[in-house]
């Protein structure tokens, strides 16, 4: 969340605030990539509609109340994979979700969440308007997008103030509640322990995983945001980070919070370590073991040099 949401706007952002919010508000600046390889159909124009209409579906809309600057807007990716149309109109697809976040005093981005979400199926036509409510179900595409749209804005929030992303988390919540209703795959509770239900709990219901969102702060405020001027201590920083998660994951083992955390996240905690005191990159690197062993060999690297 830029450091100037909900403080004292400059004279020029009260001008633009009594302006329609869709002139100066959209948060969302979303790509979305529609690969239907698998599908065999001679009807391919559909799915450049999709494209289209599912990025408009984000980048359109406004979704809170705060006002956003262009430059500000939150940046993902939505790559879905069709893998089949059991008939005309409806869809099966993989999903990779990623929120992209801005590392200060750098030209790098770092990614908030790299999440494969496996049961989207859902409706879609040439032409279809994508009416969404978050307080009441429409059809399956659009809560489908509403909920990613909420969780990428609340885990911005969140690295940007301590829980700062809870309202747009429950905001996710009304959605899920919404669609169980409706029985379709990916939001149930007992459906799997790896799906929208689960990861919205992680992050609105069970506040025993509030030590991991409040890492979030940490690791970007404190961590990455700071590491071009003090390297030594933006490491030391992560590190608390990191065993303050492993203290929840001894006691909620494999929760899809924290698997999500390392599944984004392992490739640049462990370049952050490639260097620095060796003291520290041990004592990380023997944290990471404990809460993430099937990627020890990747691990590995922090320790041999």
């Amino acid at each position: 969340m830029p450091l100037f949401k909900n403080w004292k706007f400059s004279f020029l952002g009260l001008f633009l605030a009594t302006l329609p919010l869709q002139m100066v508000a959209q948060e969302l600046d979303f790509t979305v990539s529609v690969n239907a390889s698998n599908v065999q159909t001679t009807e391919r124009a559909i799915f450049s509609e999709m494209e289209t209409a599912m990025q408009r579906f984000f980048n359109d809309r406004v979704w809170t109340s705060d006002n956003f600057q262009p430059n500000e807007k939150i940046k993902g990716n939505l790559i879905l994979n069709i893998q089949d149309q059991p008939s005309i109109g409806q869809f099966k697809a993989n999903a990779q979700i990623q929120i992209i976040r801005p590392v200060y005093g750098a030209s790098y981005e770092t990614l908030l969440l790299n999440f494969a979400d496996r049961d989207w199926e859902f409706q879609f036509s040439q032409g279809q308007n994508m009416d969404f409510s978050e307080n009441r179900y429409l059809n399956n595409i659009t809560s489908l997008l509403g909920f990613y749209a909420y969780i990428a804005i609340g885990l911005d929030y969140d690295s940007f103030s301590p829980l700062g992303g809870t309202p747009y988390f429950r905001s996710a919540l009304n959605v899920v509640n919404n669609a169980q209703n409706n029985g379709g795959a990916g939001w149930g509770q007992f459906q799997s322990r790896r799906n929208r239900y689960w990861l919205v709990e992680n992050l609105a219901i069970n506040t025993q995983y509030e030590a991991v969102r409040k890492g979030l702060y940490d690791y970007h405020i404190n961590g990455l945001d700071k590491f071009k001027d003090d390297p030594k201590a933006c490491r030391e920083t992560i590190t608390q980070v990191i065993k303050n998660i492993q203290a929840v994951n001894e006691i909620l083992p494999n929760a899809i919070l924290i698997t999500a955390f390392l599944d984004t996240k392992n490739e640049e905690i462990t370049s952050v370590f490639s260097e620095g005191l060796m003291n520290t990159r041990k004592e990380v690197y023997n944290e990471l073991l404990k809460l993430d062993p099937t990627r020890r060999s990747k691990y590995q690297k922090i320790v041999q040099n």
